[in-house]
């Protein structure tokens, strides 16, 4: 699919965005921005390294950046342009987000032939919990669903 000239300009940004991360040692190759009614309203660079938060990449810190601005949990009505295919996480923060569209450069292959390889999760979340890498023990279940209980019974819930 061609992109339009605005959009060009977007994902441009988001390229930027990720070329100086590199270049500025702030983390790695990763940029991304997130757009509302044709304005930028968040940025984000991957800031794993220099934060020491391994969920800090491009669209997660843009994601946050533009909840921020928008005072708001949903970007419903935004677009995201990221410099790369959205990994796991970052897909995850996306659809949690709700928002419209994703629009992106580099593919995940790119990535990972430069070292960043997302397959390992897509495998892992394939197979069934107790085949996973990491061990996973689940205890207390109906304990835990005292807390969604009470969610369903709170008046004035805010629904995400």
């Amino acid at each position: 699919m061609s992109l339009d000239e605005t959009a060009q300009k977007y994902l441009r940004e988001a390229i930027r965005l990720s070329i100086e991360n590199v270049e500025s040692g702030r983390g790695g190759p990763f940029g991304a921005v997130v757009v509302y009614q044709n304005e930028i309203i968040g940025r984000g660079s991957n800031l794993v390294t220099t934060t020491n938060d391994p969920t800090a990449h491009a669209e997660v810190v843009a994601i946050r950046n533009a909840c921020q601005h928008r005072q708001h949990f949903s970007l419903d009505d935004c677009v995201i342009y990221t410099s790369c295919e959205p990994c796991p996480l970052c897909l995850a923060a996306i659809y949690w987000a709700r928002m419209a569209k994703i629009v992106f450069a580099a593919t995940c292959d790119d990535a990972a032939a430069a070292g960043f390889d997302d397959r390992v999760f897509y495998d892992e979340l394939a197979k069934p919990i107790h085949a996973r890498q990491i061990l996973a023990i689940q205890s207390l279940r109906d304990e835990a669903a005292l807390a969604f209980s009470a969610w369903s019974r709170k008046v004035g819930r805010i629904d995400y």
